[in-house]
Formats: C-alpha cells, structure tokens, sequence
C-alpha cells in the first residue's frame, strides 16, 4: 500500500513555520550578547523617532538593525533565490539532480567577481572606481548573465533550443571558467588569496541594506515569476512535444526560466560568494514530501532554502566564534551526504 503524500498546503504551512523558526534563531545569535528581546524595544524607539541615549542603546541598534537583521533578510533572500533556481532547473531538465551550476551561472558570475578582486588593483582598476564598493557584486552578476547569454547562444539553432545541448555546453563553460579562475588564483598575492578564499567559499557577513537594496529587485523578479514558471514546469514534466501541444510556447519558456535563473544566482552569488547544495538538497527535499507539482514545490523551495540557509549561517556564526566559519562549508558538509545517498537512492530505483 503506498504511503499517502501530505497535502501542499500542510507543508507550505509547515515551512512557513520552520522558516519563522530560523529567522529568530539568525537574530538572536551573535558574539555581542545582545538577544532578541531587544529587538521590539529597538524598533519601538526608531518607528516612535526616539533617539538612542546611552551606550548600551546605540549599541542595541547598531548589532540589531544594521548587522544582524540585513544578514537575516539576505540570507533568506539568497537561500530561496538558490533553492528556485535548483528546482526550475531540475524541471526543465526533468533531471533531478540538476542545479543552478549546469548552466555554467554560477562559474561565469565567480569568475567575474573573482577578476575583480584580484585585478582591481591593475587592469580593471578603471572598473573598481566607476563601481566602487559595489564593483565586485555589480561584475559577478553581469558575468552571470553574459555566461548564460552565450551559453543560450551556443544551444539555440534555427530558433530551437536544444536542452541537451545547453546541458553539454553549461559544463564545458563552468569547466572553462574554473580553469580560469585557476589561472587568476595561481598569479594573486597573499592579500588577495586570503579575500579570494573567503569569498569563494561564501558567506553572508557582509551584509548590508546598501547589497539588499542592489540585488532585491533581481532576486523578487525570479520569485514573483513562480506562478508563471509552476504551470510551464508541470507541462514540461509530460515532454517538451507534450507540453507544446498544451499550448505552452516551449522556447519563450525556456528563455524566461534561464533569464530568471541568470538573474537571481547571479544577484546571489554577487552578494554571498559561491554556495552550492541548496538548490539541489531543497527541491528535493520538497519532492520527496508531496510530489512534482510545482505549485507546491516553487514555494516550498523558496522557504525552505531561506531555512537551510539561515540555520547554517547560525552554526557558521558560533561553531568557531569568535571567528566564523565559511558558509560555502556548511552547506556541503549538510548537502554532499544528502546528494550522495540520493544517488544511491536512484541507483536502487534504476536497477
């Protein structure tokens, strides 16, 4: 007798929970002391325009409004912005175990951030003062979406988009960016390894409302496309040639899913650095719990990805404070044995 799967709506609801859950857990961590009860007080005194007299009260605001609370929202932005991307993937390859890195976003949009910061001193020194503060994250997602244009570029022919071919050529374009960032690591400083390290493991520290502000209109525009992208996907699940004769303009949807791809790994990996595993872990997960149906599982990826992603910038915060631990780290040390007994699981199920 098979088990029956529990409805969307219950695990939407269940999320909604769990991501409510980790976002107090975010604030109310840190090495500072200062606990979440604090907060309503803080916000109390902004919203009623009092102005912080003591130190203690400067101090409650500065840790809680401009360190903590930016952190939090862009952790759950990145997080669901990942956990999307992973499972638009995974629908419109009907693979999965696709991720956001098949298509080479990831790669192209590291190395872009990554020639920043090591040639920003000498050949891109002109870009670094054009962009200032904001040339790393700025450069990291116009590299994202030049990757995935040319990668669009090389898949298309006579107006079709070969999904294998994309598939092919993503691969070869992450190879060959890899190999560049090799290059580029191998000629750097000290100095420069020690930030090009950090970054590439990622990780939220930096988080600003300044970086909320630069890349919340690209992030929003991949969520607020799910109703869209859920329909296109469920017709996908039953064939490309299938989901034509349902009336979905299959090559507009493929374009509109790579574009809202592009745009929010691309807008994550230039404020957090390169984080892998969430969206492969997270869709799965929601897959494994009510099915296919992408109505649930959009959603559901967006919230549990904004989880995954706050609860393990919370272990990064205190497992080695008062230093922190790369969140890149995290995630893989949560999401390699998850990938791995998934692969044993299908290999059970193929044979």
């Amino acid at each position: 007798m098979r088990r029956r799967r529990p409805s969307g709506a219950l695990v939407i609801g269940g999320s909604v929970v769990v991501l409510a859950a980790t976002v107090v857990l975010s604030l109310s961590l840190g090495a500072t002391g200062i606990s979440l009860d604090a907060l309503p007080r803080v916000l109390a005194a902004v919203s009623n325009g009092h102005e912080a007299a003591t130190p203690a009260e400067i101090r409650e605001r500065l840790v809680l409004l401009e360190i903590r609370l930016p952190r939090t929202v862009l952790g759950l932005l990145v997080g669901a912005a990942l956990a999307v991307s992973g499972a638009v993937m995974q629908g419109l390859f009907r693979n999965p175990l696709a991720d956001p890195g098949l298509i080479g976003v990831s790669s192209t949009a590291a190395l872009a951030a990554v020639s920043v910061i090591a040639l920003g001193d000498g050949l891109l020194s002109p870009v670094v003062a054009l962009l200032g503060t904001f040339a790393v994250p700025v450069c990291a997602f116009v590299g994202g979406l030049l990757g995935t244009a040319v990668l669009y570029r090389l898949a298309t022919r006579g107006g079709y988009t070969s999904i294998a071919t994309l598939l092919l050529a993503g691969i070869a374009v992450g190879a060959l960016a890899q190999a560049l960032l090799g290059i580029i690591i191998f000629g750097s400083d000290d100095r420069e390894l020690r930030d090009l390290n950090f970054w590439m493991l990622g990780s939220i520290g930096g988080a600003s409302w300044a970086k909320i502000a630069t890349t919340l209109p690209f992030l929003l525009a991949t969520l607020l496309l799910m109703p869209y992208l859920s329909r296109v996907l469920n017709a996908f699940l039953l064939g490309e040639a299938e989901a034509g004769h349902l009336g979905v303009s299959t090559e507009s949807a493929k374009r509109i899913a790579m574009f809202a791809v592009a745009c929010a790994v691309g807008a994550a990996v230039a404020v957090s650095g390169v984080i892998g595993f969430v969206g492969i872990v997270v869709p799965h997960i929601i897959r494994l719990v009510i099915g296919p149906d992408h109505r649930f599982v959009l959603p559901g990826s967006a919230l549990l990805g904004g989880a995954l992603l706050l609860f393990a910038d919370s272990v990064a915060r205190v497992i080695v404070a008062p230093a922190e631990l790369p969140l890149g780290i995290l995630t893989a040390l949560l999401g390699a044995p998850f990938f791995i007994w998934l692969l044993v699981r299908r290999r059970g199920g193929l044979g």
